[in-house]
């Protein structure tokens, strides 16, 4: 059996590391507003996977459109 598609799945995610923060930095393109962090890598993933969710709960909530996802559907050199 297939698991379903988890919301985040295919928003796409900007991590950076913040100098000045101290930590690595998540902002996601297709939502507007959209930012969190994680002193590592990978609980700034985390933390990326949860926003998104929260943020397209709270946009269905309040009957707002939610952006689609940009899929990369070809990659050259």
């Amino acid at each position: 059996m297939t698991e379903p598609i988890k919301k985040y799945e295919h928003y796409s995610m900007i991590i950076q590391w913040s100098v000045p923060d101290n930590a690595y930095l998540v902002t996601v393109p297709e939502l507007p507003g959209l930012m969190t962090h994680g002193d590592t890598y990978e609980e700034a993933v985390k933390n990326g996977q949860e926003v998104i969710e929260l943020w397209i709960d709270a946009s269905r909530q309040s009957g707002q459109s939610i952006p689609e996802p940009r899929v990369l559907t070809a990659y050259t050199m």
